[in-house]
């Protein structure tokens, strides 16, 4: 056997794929973001991905449903493992669709769903990094009761 007989090949790059959402709470139930509103940590999330790669080969499927919870901040996230043949960043053609849909608050201040479930999302792709972040639109929840001096400027819908 020679030494030299094998050529070198660069290892595939593995992409990493990413999907992160944030969920508040709608202090006024305005149904966005607004300058009462906070993030909510320990709120249960639940979080479903469809992934299909197409290549002339083949064509890799893969789907993952799971619970996180959101850090001190409002985040969740969930890192989804490599999978042989998928490149999100350059490689095969993805179609992708993930969802999250809340599954339950810690918070007693702050504990009626209001935005249940998000589908849309952005989708970055870093080749530097070889990663792809799918990011969710946020969810909420909202008081059991609106606290009218607070907001009183806010339309409730």
């Amino acid at each position: 056997m020679h030494l030299f007989s094998a050529t070198a090949q660069p290892p595939n790059p593995i992409s990493r794929i990413t999907v992160v959402g944030v969920v508040f709470c709608d202090s006024c139930s305005s149904n966005t973001f607004s300058r009462h509103s906070y993030f909510l940590p320990g709120v249960e999330v639940n979080i479903e991905c469809k992934f299909k790669a197409q290549s002339p080969k083949t064509t890799e499927q893969m789907s993952v449903s799971v619970n996180r919870t959101t850090d001190k901040y409002g985040v969740y996230k969930l890192e989804i493992p490599h999978v042989d043949g998928v490149d999100c960043v350059e490689g095969l053609a993805i179609e992708s669709l993930c969802q999250a849909s809340l599954v339950g608050s810690k918070s007693k201040a702050c504990d009626v769903p209001g935005l249940k479930t998000s589908t849309n999302q952005i989708t970055v792709k870093s080749k530097q990094d070889n990663l792809c972040i799918y990011s969710l639109n946020a969810l909420s929840y909202r008081p059991s009761k609106r606290n009218a001096t607070l907001c009183r400027n806010h339309k409730q819908w």
